[in-house]
């Protein structure tokens, strides 16, 4: 009988993996890729940022940005090749929606550095940018999509921001890692079951009618993690949902001469950053205007970009850096999210003795996978040993900020964020 089995591979279950193996716990991970990262990890843009509606997810993303900074260190193993860390800076264009004045107390609160940039700042700090004010974002059939600016906008810039130079590359550094602490990694194996009596995991069957007992289960299966609670029969008192949903970003060549910041704007519905060969990378911030592509079976998708996509977002992005040439031929990465309702992730128990997830995490939470193998492995620890996080939220302590961070702003059963922007920039 192992400890815990970990359902998924991806950055947030290797990292799962990591810190349950380095707590002493036998672990093994299960994904149906033929390696670690290959799922909705590998279409993360990998963008490290702090901008969030919640004291919770801002100490979150600035304590795990440490782990970036000092990755070597964080793992604690020779891996080979490592994943890198751009400290690039971000600048979050002002945006209706989201007025910086709603979430700079929570980087003052926090003690995240930032700079407030009226617009002829942001034009010289960033040159070749557009200042111009569009909101609300508009498709490009829409007249309106093309009429001149109402006013200029600013921006709030945080140095410390940045992102990862290979998504991927950074689960396998992680997974690696958890293997050198003892963890066992199980490629191409699907899970088929969950066995349960007395209220509680047993074991897990896989589709090749392997049978694995086990104490505790970890759901952190990406894009399939609602198959997987529908397996172990949990759900029914969640308050927030989770679901997949099909994603795609463009790279197109990079301007000339340019070298920004990334750039977050909500105001024309895109953000942007740099990437490794010299490209641009180019996704969007699901703007009311565009239907979301929800489906109900990942593995079923189409993993080619669209034209329709790709032109709506480059051409937004070409409106704010008008040096920026639309190609002819879309060009990027498609991926499957796994969405929650308020693009909030749920780590937390169940119903289900010894069954946890750490779902709901794709598009926003790469960045906070240094950390989330911590809050994951503490949370485990603190309710097998007899807490009730329900009643009395466990509350983790922030080893390198020492910031003490609720989880229960991340549980099942929380009352929706009224405050979230309800895109992926949360």
């Amino acid at each position: 009988m192992v400890d815990v089995v970990v359902v998924g591979a991806g950055v947030i279950g290797s990292s799962i993996a990591l810190e349950l193996a380095r707590s002493g716990q036998q672990v093994v991970v299960l994904d149906r890729a033929p390696g670690a990262g290959q799922g909705s990890t590998s279409a993360s843009s990998a963008i490290v940022r702090f901008n969030f509606s919640t004291t919770a997810g801002v100490a979150m993303a600035w304590e795990a940005h440490f782990g970036w900074r000092a990755w070597p260190g964080h793992l604690g193993h020779d891996v080979g090749d490592l994943a890198r860390f751009s400290r690039s800076g971000l600048v979050m264009l002002d945006v209706d929606a989201a007025p910086r004045a709603s979430w700079l107390p929570l980087f003052d609160e926090i003690g995240v550095p930032y700079e407030e940039w009226d617009a002829a700042t942001l034009a010289e700090r960033v040159p070749g940018i557009d200042t111009g004010r569009y909101w609300p974002p508009k498709r490009l059939e829409d007249e309106e999509f093309w009429g001149d600016s109402r006013g200029t906008l600013g921006a709030v810039y945080t140095p410390d921001a940045g992102y990862v130079s290979d998504p991927s590359l950074a689960a396998v550094n992680l997974a690696v890692a958890a293997a050198a602490e003892g963890a066992e990694f199980r490629f191409r194996a699907t899970l088929a079951g969950v066995e349960k009596s007395g209220g509680r995991v047993r074991a897990v069957r896989l589709a090749d009618g392997t049978r694995i007992p086990c104490g505790v289960v970890v759901n952190a299966a990406g894009p399939w993690s609602g198959a997987v609670n529908r397996l172990a029969g949990v759900g029914a008192d969640f308050t927030v949902g989770v679901r997949p949903l099909r994603q795609e970003v463009a790279h197109v060549p990079v301007p000339a001469g340019y070298r920004g910041p990334a750039v977050a704007d909500m105001d024309l519905g895109t953000y942007f950053r740099g990437e490794v060969g010299g490209d641009l990378l180019v996704g969007g911030t699901e703007p009311d205007c565009d239907p979301l592509r929800w489906v109900d079976d990942p593995d079923s998708v189409d993993v080619h970009p669209t034209a329709v996509v790709f032109e709506a977002q480059v051409t937004r992005a070409a409106r704010r850096l008008p040096e920026l040439a639309v190609p002819n031929r879309a060009r990027g990465v498609v991926g499957v999210y796994d969405v929650a309702d308020d693009w909030t992730p749920i780590y937390d128990r169940t119903d289900l003795g010894g069954f946890y997830v750490a779902i709901g995490t794709s598009g926003n939470q790469f960045k906070n996978a240094p950390m989330v193998g911590q809050v994951l492995a503490e949370l485990i620890d603190r309710v097998e040993n007899g807490a009730d996080h329900d009643a009395s939220p466990v509350r983790f302590r922030a080893p390198r900020t020492g910031l003490e961070i609720d989880l229960g702003a991340f549980s099942r059963r929380r009352t929706r964020n009224s405050a979230n922007s309800g895109t992926v920039m949360g």
